[in-house]
């Protein structure tokens, strides 16, 4: 069987008029689609310490994981049963506070962020969230620079949502960091429907087709794309 679905390793954008919609067909189709994303971005709500750190992030160019995203890293969080989680890029604060709901109670957060206000303001969200400060830790810098000094196989969930054309190497860490049942996780993997446009190759398109690529085709991963924000991209490290 040839069929293009087959194909695990790059898989294949099928157009609807493979289907023989009408163009009228082939608009419904696209508005039930829209319609049935929307409904997921709005099926769990988010509470005001939510959307006060999301206004934050908005206002300093920081753009979060969307409130779809958001649940689904607390319900990856809760279902490993997660106490040390390690994220890259704070997001002032919305990925976090979704992570910890879903970690131990006595789970820490590590946030690696570049940008100083942004964990500043990352903190305060903590706050109004109701948690500890001895919940999280900050590290400012460099990503890159500061996850190897992490230690190896002492994390149960890392997420990645910071500069896109480091995300191979986020993934390299990511293996090194994570225990035997651990998940990666990276936003925005689809970049604005950037995966079915097969004409864009501007570095960061690149760098997240090689990520995708690299999670799909490694044997000590499970790997999963869930199409809620701009796309999700987990993958659980086998045992």
């Amino acid at each position: 069987m040839t069929d293009t679905f087959l194909n695990v390793t790059k898989p294949a954008v099928v157009p609807l008029q493979r289907y023989g919609l009408s163009r009228d067909r082939k608009e419904s189709a696209i508005d039930t689609v829209e319609a049935g994303l929307a409904y997921v971005e709005e099926y769990v709500p988010e509470d005001e310490p939510l959307l006060a750190a999301r206004q934050r992030g908005h206002e300093v160019g920081a753009e979060p994981i969307g409130p779809a995203g958001g649940a689904a890293l607390r319900f990856l969080a809760t279902m490993i049963n997660a106490r040390t989680v390690v994220e890259i890029g704070s997001g002032c604060g919305v990925s976090g506070i979704w992570l910890l709901r879903g970690m131990r109670p006595d789970g820490v957060l590590t946030s690696v962020d570049v940008e100083a206000e942004n964990q500043q303001l990352a903190k305060e969200a903590y706050a109004e969230a109701g948690f500890a400060a001895g919940r999280s830790r900050m590290i400012t810098g460099r990503a890159l620079e500061v996850l190897p000094r992490l230690t190896d196989g002492a994390y149960d969930l890392v997420f990645c949502d910071a500069g896109k054309l480091e995300y191979p190497d986020y993934l390299t860490a990511a293996l090194r960091l994570l225990r035997p049942g651990g998940v990666v996780a990276f936003d925005k993997t689809l970049w604005s429907s950037g995966v079915a446009d097969v004409s864009r190759h501007d570095p960061e398109t690149v760098a997240l087709d090689e990520v995708r690529r690299l999670v799909v085709d490694n044997d000590r991963l499970v790997p999963l794309l869930l199409p809620v924000g701009d796309g999700l991209l987990c993958a659980l490290k086998r045992s």
